[in-house]
């Protein structure tokens, strides 16, 4: 799908999980975190919740961990071979370690802030509290909308997966304080206009993609209608999106 003049031994492209998390505050808001200046990828930035697809993602028993897709389903929706619902996986855990908020459905009896706690210190633990405390997660809950590949050239590459999913009503974010240094509900329209947020062209065009809805539902029954991605090239940038 991708055609690169750069070396990729040198800097090789890595999968990658990045969840645009909205709720109905009462409008449509989507969560977005600042990246300390000291990151050597996208340091001071606007984003979303995300990170790497790491191999502990891939390892785990996943089709005992979720619901809603097999990974045979997750793999032919990504275009892979196998080992789809890693990246599902991933956006769940690196969610709940940038923004502090665990998406799954039975978290009643579950200490959020200390599992957070936990995780955020080994990441490696995630599947292993997911299993000690009895916690599915609900794959549908998330969708599948875009694809990025970052260009030839920086520090760091990554083949991203954008999803979109509704962020639970009973958490509050919470940033690490180590790679995440402020969080914050914004309309998609007030981010874009926001001349203070420093924020990557990829993200630009995903809350540009946001901005014909009035509601999280509205956006989610959308990005669920559809089924092919779109392919484009701006630029250097090449992407697929779906929204």
């Amino acid at each position: 799908m991708v055609t690169d003049q750069w070396d990729n031994n040198a800097v090789p492209v890595r999968p990658a999980a990045t969840v645009m998390l909205v709720a109905n505050r009462p409008e449509l808001e989507v969560l977005m975190l600042r990246r300390t200046k000291n990151m050597a990828f996208a340091g001071d930035m606007w984003v979303f919740p995300g990170g790497r697809v790491d191999q502990i993602d891939k390892a785990a028993q996943l089709e005992n961990l979720m619901t809603g897709l097999t990974d045979a389903d997750a793999s032919a929706r990504l275009e892979v071979e196998s080992g789809g619902l890693a990246w599902w996986l991933a956006a769940i855990r690196e969610t709940l370690e940038e923004a502090g908020l665990l998406l799954a459905a039975n978290t009643a009896e579950v200490d959020v802030e200390a599992m957070r706690d936990r995780v955020r210190a080994d990441e490696a633990s995630f599947v292993y509290e997911l299993t000690r405390h009895g916690i599915t997660l609900d794959a549908t809950s998330m969708e599948d909308v875009a694809r990025f590949i970052t260009p030839s050239g920086p520090p760091r590459r990554f083949d991203a997966r954008f999803f979109l999913g509704m962020a639970p009503t009973d958490q509050l974010p919470d940033s690490d304080n180590s790679e995440i240094v402020d969080w914050r509900w914004i309309r998609p329209a007030d981010a874009i206009a926001d001349e203070s947020m420093n924020l990557m062209l990829v993200t630009q065009w995903m809350l540009e993609k946001l901005l014909p809805f009035e509601t999280a539902e509205a956006a989610l029954a959308h990005a669920r209608s559809q089924s092919t991605y779109n392919k484009f090239t701006e630029g250097r940038e090449t992407g697929w999106i779906k929204l």
